[in-house]
């Protein structure tokens, strides 16, 4: 045989070595065929201890079992599959006579038709020859009928008692009842390194809560280990974000963790001589120490962190100079770390603006605000308030939103992310309250132009109105030029950022007007005297930072006393006149509020300006009534010294 298949089309075509290729192919399938017969029986017997290995791994048995009979039992198991392998080292492969004789078998034919076809003539002589190919040929004639046939081991002969099939039921059976816990159950079987582990190796573990919670840890030692591997304990509830901790001192630290329990590298090194394993806690789940042995499997019960409450305990009221006081309760289990006012235009005020920015159902533009709503924070009861009240002051009378419609909505936030919010609230924004008539004109226009930079047009049809007869609407110059450059810089203004430099020239010649451009500064100086003091008290300053922020309100205090007496005497009636017995009351007044302020404590300081403020509205009460009795009383000289004062009184 050359190896060369022939060509089946070649009209001289070998007929013997067609037959040769034939016999060598049937002679391959009856070699595996007896290779089979022969190594199955001996396979399957170790098939079937492997089988019936993970058949009681599966069903648990060796997580009944103590450490010792593991050991023992998978040292059983193992000498068994030694012995199921023995047979194998007598394997030997079949030989080419055996694949012979199978094939005679196979073939039902006598006279040993495969075999025949291997042998080979050695005489020359043609008679011989010729009665040696009829044989072949007839030979050939047959080779379709060679079979090397399916291999029969005959299982029944080895394993009589059928074992093999009540192995693969229970196979089946335990693989589907396992279900997740099959890697855990199998590998439980070779948990048994505590039986060659050192009698010293110490196990430590214990549960860390997050410091927010105020919470101690708490100690899984051996004194609790074994209620909490019994099941009617119940799992041991700890807050969620809880690190679990185990410390092994001497051997190897073999942790598995299941459900909730994920580990994560330790934020320190281990002590020297230990082995450390981290584990955060987010939700139920246990934790088994596998090695050294002897620990028990902790289950815990992840206890979320609940979201905080924050809801209005009242109304929020007004204060004296404009600002708005909120009152809130605030409820946590463990503690708020943050909380805000955030305030938003309601739709009726932002002109029921469509939320992708088209226009609306007018035709108009949506509404174009060029400041962001305010949002400012809010005074806690406690550092880290679990239930309690809270109270904030905050002056937002100089926002481009006070006196808007808006609706007000309080957060709070813990240590863990949560964040809650109130039901939201309707109300007007307080803002400052302005007598003059011309500074309360620009105030609207000023809050118009801020919530919405499209109605810029309106804006200058409004203040090019007020500039219509500047002898009988604005006949002081200084108010005239003040309008004008006004309307000249929201004409140019081409940008958003020119825009609210419109607002605030608007808001500063508005609180001129009003406190005919003295009182606007001293009125500063006393506002951020007094939130400076304020803010240094919420932190807990120094008493040296106190003391001199206590002086420098003490001196504003007094500048704004000063002020007042001023404005007193400047009254319609000329400086030379006596003051009249109600002004002299005020004044009198002014100057004991003068020397209250010199020895008084910040409590009281707080409440001498609300005096203050009061003593303010009162002056400015009597100039008015002042005015208007001059004018009825058609005294030119002192319409004209008004006039020349006053701008749109």
């Amino acid at each position: 045989m050359n190896g060369v298949t022939p060509d089946p089309s070649d009209p001289i075509r070998n007929s013997d070595a067609l037959s040769r290729l034939k016999l060598a192919q049937a002679l391959d399938r009856a070699v595996y065929a007896i290779a089979w017969e022969r190594a199955w029986p001996d396979l399957a017997r170790l098939l079937t201890v492997v089988g019936l290995f993970l058949a009681v791994s599966w069903a648990g048995l060796w997580l009944a079992l103590p450490f010792i009979a593991r050991a023992v039992g998978l040292v059983i198991f193992a000498g068994i599959a030694i012995v199921a392998l023995f047979p194998l080292i007598r394997f030997r492969w079949p030989s080419r006579e055996e694949a012979l004789g199978r094939l005679d078998r196979g073939s039902g034919i006598r006279h040993r038709p495969a075999t025949t076809l291997t042998d080979t003539l050695s005489s020359q002589d043609p008679v011989a020859q010729a009665l040696w190919q009829a044989q072949r040929e007839r030979t050939l004639a047959s080779l379709k009928r060679i079979r090397a046939g399916l291999p029969h081991p005959r299982l029944a002969l080895h394993d009589p008692w059928a074992l093999r099939a009540l192995v693969m039921v229970m196979l089946v059976a335990t693989f589907f009842a396992a279900g997740s816990e099959r890697a855990m159950r199998l590998g439980a079987a070779f948990d048994w390194n505590g039986v060659l582990a050192p009698a010293n190796i110490r196990v430590d573990a214990w549960v860390t809560p997050p410091l927010y919670t105020g919470k101690p840890p708490i100690i899984l030692s051996a004194a609790n280990k074994e209620a909490a591997a019994l099941p009617v304990s119940g799992p041991l509830a700890v807050p969620a974000g809880s690190t679990l901790i185990v410390r092994s001192s001497g051997g190897n630290l073999d942790v598995v963790v299941s459900g909730g329990l994920k580990e994560v590298a330790p934020a320190e090194a281990a002590p020297k001589g230990t082995s450390e394993k981290h584990f955060t806690i987010t939700a139920d789940g246990t934790a088994h120490v596998r090695a050294p042995s002897g620990q028990p499997q902790w289950a815990f019960a992840a206890t979320p962190d609940r979201a905080p409450t924050i809801a209005l305990a009242k109304d929020p009221e007004r204060q004296a100079r404009g600002g708005l006081q909120l009152s809130y309760k605030i409820e946590d289990d463990y503690g708020v770390t943050g909380a805000e006012a955030h305030i938003a235009l309601r739709s009726g005020d932002a002109k029921d603006a469509v939320k992708d920015g088209s226009k609306d159902s007018d035709g108009k533009a949506a509404a174009r605000p060029l400041f962001e709503p305010p949002k400012f924070p809010l005074v806690l009861p406690n550092a880290r308030t679990r239930n309690g009240v809270g109270q904030t002051v905050k002056d937002l009378s100089e926002d481009p939103y006070a006196g808007a419609d808006v609706t007000l909505t309080l957060t709070a936030k813990d240590e863990a992310g949560n964040e809650a919010r109130s039901e939201p609230f309707n109300m007007r924004l307080p803002e400052r309250l302005f007598t003059n008539s011309l500074a309360r004109a620009l105030i609207e226009q000023r809050r118009i132009l801020a919530l919405d930079a499209n109605r810029n047009s309106d804006v200058y049809t409004a203040l090019d109105a007020l500039l219509i007869a500047p002898e009988l609407f604005t006949p002081d110059a200084g108010c005239y030029l003040g309008l004008r450059s006004l309307a000249t810089q929201l004409e140019a203004a081409r940008t958003d950022d020119a825009l609210r430099n419109v607002v605030a020239s608007m808001w500063a010649f508005a609180t001129t007007i009003e406190d005919d451009g003295v009182a606007g500064s001293v009125n500063a100086a006393l506002r951020s005297a007094q939130d400076a003091l304020k803010a240094a008290l919420d932190r807990g300053a120094s008493e040296d930072e106190l003391r001199v922020l206590t002086q420098k309100l003490r001196e504003a205090m007094a500048g704004k006393v000063r002020d007042l007496a001023r404005r007193a005497e400047q009254n319609p009636l000329g400086p030379r006149q006596p003051f009249p017995a109600e002004v002299q009351l005020i004044l009198d007044k002014a100057i004991e509020l003068r020397q209250k302020t010199q020895n008084a404590t910040p409590e009281q300081l707080a409440e001498l300006a609300q005096q203050q403020d009061a003593l303010r509205e009162q002056l400015q009460a009597y100039r008015k009534s002042a005015n208007n009795r001059a004018n009825k009383a058609g005294d030119d000289k002192t319409n004209q010294f008004t006039r020349d004062r006053k701008c749109g009184s």
